[in-house]
């Protein structure tokens, strides 16, 4: 396997490290806990463990050693009979002589091998006969066997006498500790990322024009002047469009006065050549009058409700149909969402009525996504959009024609104002080209 360059090693490991801030506060405290655990275990096996099993398989091999010579310098039954009684009194081993026996061969060694190297080394420090020792057959105790002239001489020692057995109390000890740390941690750590997520929700939902009246600054206290300051942030926001929304709404509801009485006046005048226009005239200006009222107020005050976008999408191909287009509808039975319908039945009536006027051909269709959500797509087969206009065509009074052509009714503000509901309920919309030849608009909302 290649080894990555030492350059690159930080953004291979910034790539898996967690991006979101409770994982990357979980990291934080798990892993200099973990990397304590393994340095202070390791400390204890090594400083202590390994040292009290050395002096303790020392002070074995002494008593054995003093055993095998003792029965050296008197190999009778009555010595060996005297010897094995202090031994079981004084020192806990029993000891027999296995007459005419040899050593066995096969060496039987421990999973942890420090054990037995230390033993061995003890061993062979203090005894000058032949031996063999076996530390796995008996779980408390080791068999230690002394090659003799008349025999083996056979040593059962408990399994104290020759390894510190309490290691494990430490270990338990310590991961319990460990548990109990890292679980106040967490806790502490899941609240104070809590109330960013809450933070995070409310602005969400305050972009998706949802106000939610109940959210409280709340965790730490940077964290706490951060939710106060969008609080204060979300009001004045909130003042400027009420307060642009009811300028245009006077305004709106003023220059409607002059209208009526212009269309009233119309109305009781004698017929002349230019009476006609006159009317065109003032219902280009009633309608340019609805669109900048539409787009400033954006139905923002609506509450969300589920609907069927089978219906919405029904509804906008009448409105097409009824200029002049061929509509083909293609929409799966029961696909509902939670959404604003008439903020969203206004978006899909701009663009169906953008394409019926651009297209002889709409088609309409939507279809869930995988991942949650749902998308639907507005497709005709008019001259469409250059690709680097895609974005100009969004922007508000934008009419993407450079006589800027005012014959043609609108004012520039139907694709505006369908990004804004798509964005107003957390989606956007896109603009490629159709499989009709014409522009194809898409729009995609979250679950």
């Amino acid at each position: 396997m290649r080894l990555l360059p030492a350059s690159l090693w930080p953004r291979f490991l910034k790539r898996r490290l967690p991006t979101s801030l409770w994982g990357r506060s979980l990291l934080i405290i798990v892993l200099p806990v973990l990397v304590m655990q393994v340095a202070v275990t390791w400390a204890f096996f090594d400083m202590h463990w390994q040292t009290v099993t050395a002096r303790l398989s020392d002070g074995l091999a002494g008593d054995i050693a003093w055993a095998a010579e003792s029965y050296a310098d008197d190999p009778t039954p009555q010595n060996l009979s005297v010897i094995a009684e202090r031994a079981q009194r004084s020192m806990s081993l029993s000891i027999v002589l296995q007459d005419g026996a040899v050593l066995p061969r096969e060496n039987r060694r421990g999973a942890i091998g420090v054990v037995d190297r230390t033993l061995e080394k003890a061993l062979a420090s203090r005894l000058d006969q032949p031996f063999w020792f076996d530390t796995t057959r008996y779980p408390a105790h080791v068999d230690i066997r002394v090659q003799q002239p008349q025999g083996v001489l056979r040593i059962i020692a408990p399994r104290e006498r020759a390894v510190a057995t309490q290691a494990h109390i430490f270990v338990l000890w310590l991961l319990i500790a460990t548990v109990l740390l890292m679980g106040v941690a967490i806790l502490f750590i899941r609240n104070q990322v809590r109330a960013i997520e809450r933070l995070a929700e409310a602005a969400e939902a305050f972009g998706r024009g949802e106000a939610r009246e109940r959210f409280k600054p709340s965790g730490a206290r940077e964290v706490r002047a951060a939710a106060s300051a969008f609080l204060d942030m979300r009001d004045r926001i909130q003042r400027h469009i009420d307060q642009r929304t009811a300028l245009l709404a006077s305004v709106s509801h003023d220059l409607r006065t002059p209208l009526t009485r212009l269309r009233l006046e119309l109305a009781l005048a004698p017929p002349f050549k230019r009476a006609d226009a006159m009317r065109g005239d003032l219902d280009e200006m009633e309608h340019m009058i609805d669109e900048y009222l539409a787009f400033a107020r954006g139905e923002s005050g609506e509450a969300a409700q589920e609907v069927s976008i089978t219906d919405l999408l029904g509804a906008a191909g009448d409105d097409a149909r009824r200029a002049g287009a061929e509509v083909e509808i293609a929409a799966p039975e029961g696909l509902t969402a939670s959404l604003r319908p008439l903020a969203f039945k206004r978006a899909l009536t701009n663009l169906a009525g953008n394409a019926a006027a651009h297209g002889d051909h709409v088609r309409l269709s939507a279809r869930a996504l995988p991942s949650g959500g749902f998308e639907v797509a507005v497709e005709d087969d008019g001259p469409g959009i250059p690709d680097d206009m895609h974005e100009e065509a969004f922007r508000p009074f934008s009419r993407l024609d450079d006589s800027r052509n005012q014959n043609r009714k609108g004012v520039g503000l139907g694709l505006a104002i369908a990004r804004d509901v798509a964005r107003g309920h957390g989606g956007d919309i896109t603009l490629s080209r159709s499989e009709l030849g014409g522009l194809r608009a898409l729009i995609r909302l979250p679950g």
